[in-house]
């Protein structure tokens, strides 16, 4: 794809389900080479936009173009096999090693479809992910002994199987305790250090979620974009605050984002 084309081209978008706005007038661009946040709070719309990203969903109006194809005008199943969906929910129910979970991200399935196996390349392919990702010494454990974060590095290998142009991250920090949080958020900032030209979209709720490396921001609130633009332009305490409906403060420390609830100053 050419770096004039936008990775991601949403423009007017409604989204209607049951007689009720989940998306209402959003707009939004996402280039090569960046790193965008999506924050709201709990329903405000962001997994729904999500969804439309990771070509999933079609907009009740609207257009949403993903790596230059108009959804409703393009194989949707053909689409997913070019972006990398990070899903901390994501079901194994067969005794898969984290090799084999990170291969299925081939295939796109939860485990190996009949008759199809990988070729020597490809296990050397997510082998060498594994390793990338600090999980080197898992590889032939079995998804169920896997600790919740080293769950969430093997999705993300798996999500990077198929070389992506674009990666999306529903909360993959969910469930993680501090230590394992870390270590995502650096295997993130590395990856995007590694390949320079591909986008990513993570979703949070959290500014301690949001790694060193993110370059845009874009808040929802109640279905309705509130702000979006460079992140350092956009996560500012009246945003922040407007944006979850609470008073919060906002700070910056070694290019980590940290909010506070804001304490009113009594005199007297």
């Amino acid at each position: 794809m050419e770096n004039s084309v936008p990775v991601v081209r949403v423009e007017s978008v409604d989204l209607v389900r049951d007689g009720r706005f989940l998306l209402r007038d959003v707009t939004l661009q996402v280039r090569r080479g960046e790193h965008w946040v999506l924050l709201g709070a709990n329903g405000a719309g962001k997994s729904t936009l999500l969804s439309l990203l990771g070509a999933t969903a079609h907009p009740t109006a609207g257009t949403v173009h993903v790596l230059g194809h108009r959804l409703g005008r393009v194989d949707m199943r053909e689409l997913r096999a070019h972006i990398g969906h990070v899903n901390p929910r994501h079901m194994v129910r067969a005794p898969l090693t984290v090799r084999d979970v990170v291969l299925t991200g081939l295939t796109n399935t939860p485990e190996f479809p009949p008759r199809w196996a990988p070729t020597d390349a490809q296990v050397m392919r997510a082998e060498e992910l594994v390793h990338a990702l600090g999980m080197g010494s898992r590889l032939n454990l079995l998804w169920p002994t896997l600790s919740q974060g080293e769950r969430g590095r093997a999705l993300i290998a798996r999500a990077l199987m198929a070389e992506p142009e674009l990666l999306l991250l529903d909360e993959p920090a969910t469930g993680l305790d501090l230590a394992a949080r870390e270590q995502l958020l650096t295997s993130l900032d590395d990856l995007r250090a590694q390949d320079p030209d591909r986008a990513s979209i993570l979703v949070t709720h959290h500014l301690e979620e949001i790694p060193t490396t993110t370059t845009h921001a874009v808040l929802v609130r109640e279905g309705v974009i509130v702000a979006q633009g460079p992140v350092s332009d956009v996560l500012t305490t009246a945003n922040i605050s407007d944006c979850f409906d609470h008073s919060i403060t906002i700070s910056n420390e070694h290019g980590r984002w940290v909010a506070q609830t804001r304490v009113p100053v009594t005199v007297g």
